[in-house]
């Protein structure tokens, strides 16, 4: 399969890439690992019959043309210009003349005695169980750890049946006031939160609060959280934790793009240290809806040549970006929360590494040779953000595949890779 324009995630960000790129006469192919396009915060949104943002982008979607590849995860490279995409039952190859990386963001977990319970869960990662029909009606919820996200997530499921008992957000009061006033300067910002208000009238918010510990034998029956320096526990059926969100960097890295200060480094027009590569989302820093957008509508048309309507737009994300330096300031994990590990609390849970085991270690290198640490199935995707926060440890390479995948996918890798070595000879 061979595109002008190769688009990996179908979140917003590389929605309204491939729209902007496939509106210039290129030939775009999005290709995503979930079965359908919206990403996270998207997700399912293409079934209703609505009139919100994530409709009035569906509906241009499904004007434009644009080829999509859902249910396939991209694992290597097999040149430049040159891509492998497992799917359920093969490996496709994708060949484009420019790629544009909106991979997006996941959720940071920090590790706390008690987190690897059954019922412990992401605050995302329950809000797609959910979506995905796990049932949480009359379920008591608590939901915790920080950022916006979590005001989300409690309104949902809410809305589903859960009787969510409390939000706990470990940012202070102080911040949140100052982070509300930005919001109130942002018209489209600010009907969102007097909506999300709305939905969680009556739910108990706390700021400045967070988990110490989750309880139970086979699955988690109630959870103790800190607020002011008292410690207080609340009985529950699902604890929905994250802190905040993490880029997913590993395909930028793995294709040589710069990284700086945990993000995709990008100019003006979104593109990458590396030749023909575009990035937007997420994965260029963590700043919400609209900047991912904005980002991947300058991505799209600048990667099909079009600088001058690109450059239009520039003003737009200027805006965006402010609002995001003050999102990210606000929600900023407090050092208290690296004081939360105990001893014996694992950390990888993977391949069961304990705090203990990696303390003795002065990098994720050293950790990784003598404890696996970060190279089970998720290969780091969980336990780095958190050994990055609590040791300071920055990952020092990544290396193909990018995804665990079949044996057989690796094969037709080799076999590919040495199709084009015949070819050269």
């Amino acid at each position: 399969m061979s595109s002008d324009v190769l688009v990996v995630g179908a979140g917003p960000a590389g929605l309204a890439a491939a729209y902007r790129a496939a509106t210039e006469g290129m030939r775009v192919t999005v290709v995503d690992d979930n079965p359908d396009s919206g990403g996270q915060i998207w997700r399912g949104e293409h079934k209703k019959i609505t009139s919100t943002g994530a409709q009035i982008w569906f509906e241009r979607i499904r004007n434009a043309n644009i080829q999509f590849v859902n249910g396939a995860r991209v694992f290597q490279q097999i040149e430049p210009g040159k891509l492998l995409a497992e799917t359920a039952s093969a490996v496709r190859e994708l060949s484009y003349t420019k790629l544009l990386l909106a991979t997006g963001a996941r959720e940071r977990f920090l590790p706390f005695p008690g987190w690897t319970l059954p019922n412990v869960v992401g605050a995302g990662g329950l809000q797609a169980l959910v979506k995905t029909g796990l049932p949480v009606e009359g379920k008591k919820v608590v939901v915790a750890g920080s950022g916006p996200l979590l005001l989300a997530v409690a309104a949902y499921l809410r809305e589903c049946g859960a009787n969510v008992l409390l939000i706990a957000e470990q940012a202070s009061a102080l911040k949140l006031a100052r982070f509300g006033v930005s919001v109130l300067q942002q018209a489209g910002k600010s009907a969102q939160s007097l909506t999300l208000q709305r939905r969680l009238k009556g739910v108990k918010y706390l700021s400045g609060c967070w988990p110490v510990a989750a309880h139970g034998d086979e699955k988690i029956t109630s959870v103790s959280l800190v607020r002011a320096g008292k410690r207080f526990e609340v009985a529950c059926d699902y604890l929905a934790c994250g802190f905040h969100l993490v880029p997913n960097l590993e395909l930028a890295e793995l294709l040589g793009c710069k990284i700086e200060k945990g993000v995709v480094s990008v100019n003006e027009f979104q593109q990458t240290s590396a030749p023909e590569i575009f990035s937007a989302g997420e994965s260029t820093g963590i700043g919400g809806l609209e900047l991912s957008l904005v980002e991947g509508e300058i991505a799209g048309l600048a990667a099909a040549g079009n600088r001058e309507a690109a450059r239009k737009l520039f003003p737009v994300r200027e805006k965006q970006q402010k609002f995001a330096q003050v999102l990210n300031r606000t929600f900023a994990l407090r050092d208290e929360l690296r004081e939360l590990v105990e001893g014996e609390t694992i950390v990888c849970r993977c391949e069961d590494v304990t705090f203990d085991r990696l303390r003795v270690h002065d990098s994720w290198r050293a950790a990784k040779l003598q404890t696996r640490c970060g190279m089970g199935p998720c290969q780091g995707r969980v336990c780095g953000a958190a050994v990055e926060f609590l040791f300071g440890w920055q990952a020092e390479s990544v290396r193909p595949p990018v995804f665990p995948v079949r044996v057989e996918s690796l094969a037709t890798k080799r076999h590919k890779q040495a199709e084009q070595t015949e070819m050269m000879e």
